[in-house]
C-alpha cells in the first residue's frame, strides 16, 4: 500500500485538483471504481496479515512492533473512511475546484502512516533474520 499511497499522494489526488468541474464527475466516479479495484485485495491482505501478527506473532519479531503496525494501520483505515471517501463523494456529487487540493492535504496522514508501516515491516523481516 506504500507505493499505492504515494502515487496516489504525489500524481493521482494533486491531478484530481486540476480537473474542471465540468468532467469532475465523471473522473470522481471512475477514480472511486478502478482504485477500489486496485486497493482491495491488498488492504485485505494487509488486515489479515496484520490480525495474524497481533496473534501469532513470530517469536524473533518484538511484541511491541505489531502493535506498531496496528495502530498505524488503524490511523490509515480511519482517515480513509472519515475524511478521504467524504470528500471523494463530494468531488462525485457536487464538485468544487478545491476539493482535489483538500484530498491531497488530507491525505498526508495516510501516507505517512503507510510509510511508517512499511518501516515496521522491514523491522520484523530484519528481527526475523537475526539483522535488527
Amino acid at each position: 500500500m506504500v507505493g499505492v499511497i504515494w502515487f496516489v499522494q504525489r500524481v493521482h489526488y494533486p491531478l484530481l485538483a486540476l480537473v474542471g468541474t465540468e468532467r469532475a464527475v465523471v473522473v470522481a466516479e471512475q477514480h472511486q471504481r478502478r482504485t477500489g479495484q486496485v486497493v482491495a485485495v491488498p488492504m485485505g491482505a494487509e488486515g489479515v496479515t496484520t490480525l495474524v501478527l497481533l496473534f501469532s506473532r513470530p517469536a524473533e519479531v518484538s511484541l511491541i512492533l505489531p502493535w506498531i503496525g496496528a495502530l498505524l494501520l488503524a490511523v490509515a483505515l480511519v482517515c480513509t473512511v472519515f475524511l478521504s471517501v467524504p470528500l471523494h463523494g463530494k468531488m462525485a456529487t457536487d464538485p468544487s475546484t478545491d476539493i482535489g487540493a483538500r484530498l491531497v492535504k488530507t491525505n498526508w496522514p495516510r501516507t505517512i502512516a503507510w510509510s511508517l508501516r512499511a518501516a515496521v515491516g522491514a523491522a520484523m523481516l530484519l528481527q526475523m533474520s537475526g539483522q535488527l
